[in-house]
């Protein structure tokens, strides 16, 4: 079907995925440049993809061949607590050496991905994630018109290799995060996908991007969205002339029918200088045929904005920021110890995981969480083990997902039903942010 299609896990013999993290020399640039230094899973990149029906137990056996500590954090699955993969709050990393067994049900049919959580600046940014897709009861699409796009950015050396050395730079992270030079679409550049005219395709595009907030030109890929961060919306919505933005971590569900005669492409336009990164090579002469139903969406639990629990937090810190009091691990800092840790930015004055939840929510409880940025940058922002919807002015709730991105100034409200007990990281996922200092928790009882 195309360059650069993913590769399926396999199951062992005892019904486990078998998927082992270690190191792999990969080319990045192109088939003529060095080979780049990656962590990734299975051997390549991105990692296998793990596809069930909605209601199907998953089991995966993680395999640590890595050097430092790991885990998987399912993103966007409304998951068990144990099972949420993240070190230190949900569970223990796993050692070097280790293994540790996912064991779940997939509750909602969906575009998710899975990747590392521990170090996550340091492990995704070197390639450890993979795609997870669940199917709907009755699928619409079949697999040869269901494309699963994973795009990332990388900050390449002249001679096209990773440049691991400028990992944990306190530039990126008081800054805009580890932005690259070069972008990638299922570990391929500028891989070409081969579509039939007239025919309608499921395309499925996820940011893996450790900081970068894609924006695609709407003209280029054509389509109507049909989902965000993989809920399906009960009516299509027609890309309009403005970008369809993608911040990290986001996931765009898109129905396309290409027309005879006229090529698509991927075109990123955040800049002054657009460029396409993939390519959508149409054949064939057939007419428009679009999809006679949309997948089926998932039944969420509605928030109930009449009785909700209501949550300020305000976001501080960074180049250029406001910069208020900030405590981390108790201790109220010092400009020289911010230097020193790296721990930049504050949740309501907090910097980083903090022994007690950003709040407690009872089970069934709704919760309107009101988020100011009082920063200089965009931030992505991302709910564990929940969904949520966004809050308008008038009270108009938007679609739902489970990040949102929110720019330098603004005010940004969600609202969600706390129903998954447990404890649920709450950060922002420009990975280099959230390592220095915008990463929280709450706690649903």
């Amino acid at each position: 079907m195309a360059s650069g299609a993913l590769f399926s896990a396999a199951r062992a013999a005892d019904g486990f995925f078998e998927i082992t993290a270690g190191p792999g020399q990969y080319k990045l640039y192109s088939e003529d440049a060095a080979a780049s230094d990656l962590w990734i899973y299975n051997g390549g990149l991105p990692g296998p993809e793990i596809r069930v029906r909605r209601g199907e137990r998953v089991k995966v056996r993680l395999i640590n061949a890595l050097e430092e500590a790991t885990s998987i954090h399912w993103h966007g699955v409304r998951i068990d607590n144990a099972m949420d993969g993240v070190s230190g709050l949900t569970q223990d990393p796993v050692p070097p050496g280790g293994t540790f067994e996912y064991d779940f049900v997939a509750p909602d049919a969906g575009t998710y991905w899975y990747h590392a959580h521990n170090k996550s600046w340091n492990q995704v940014g070197r390639g450890l994630y993979g795609p997870l897709i669940i199917e709907e009861d009755d699928p619409v699409f079949d697999r040869d018109h269901d494309l699963m796009l994973i795009m990332d950015d990388w900050r390449l050396n002249d001679d096209g290799r990773l440049d691991t050395a400028s990992f944990g730079s306190l530039m990126d992270w008081s800054h805009a995060g580890r932005l690259g030079n070069w972008l990638t679409v299922n570990g391929k550049s500028d891989p070409s996908f081969s579509l039939n005219a007239g025919e309608a395709y499921r395309i499925r595009l996820v940011n893996a991007s450790n900081a970068r907030v894609l924006e695609l030109d709407p003209d280029r890929i054509g389509g109507q969205v049909i989902g965000y961060d993989g809920q399906v919306l009960t009516d299509a919505e027609q890309t309009t002339a403005q970008a369809l933005v993608i911040a990290p971590a986001q996931r765009v569900d898109l129905v396309v029918v290409p027309e005879a005669g006229r090529d698509l492409a991927l075109v990123e336009v955040s800049t002054s200088q657009r460029f396409a990164f993939a390519e959508f090579k149409v054949t064939g002469d057939g007419k428009g045929n679009p999809p006679a139903r949309l997948p089926q969406a998932n039944t969420l639990p509605a928030p109930d904005l009449s009785n909700a629990k209501r949550i300020v937090l305000d976001m501080t810190g960074g180049a250029m920021g406001q910069m208020g009091p900030m405590r981390h691990k108790g201790l109220m800092m010092t400009r020289d110890d911010i230097r020193a840790t790296g721990q930049v930015w504050a949740f309501n004055g907090i910097a980083n995981v903090d022994e007690e939840p950003l709040f407690e929510a009872a089970r069934g409880e709704t919760v309107l969480l009101e988020t100011i940025n009082n920063t200089a940058w965009p931030h992505a922002i991302h709910l564990h083990g929940h969904h949520f919807r966004t809050v308008g002015a008038d009270g108009t709730l938007g679609p739902w997902r489970d990040t949102f991105l929110i720019e330098r100034g603004e005010t940004v409200k969600v609202a969600f039903q706390a129903d998954n007990p447990g404890k649920w990281l709450f950060h922002c996922h420009m990975l280099e942010h959230a390592a220095a200092g915008m990463t929280t928790w709450i706690r649903v009882t």
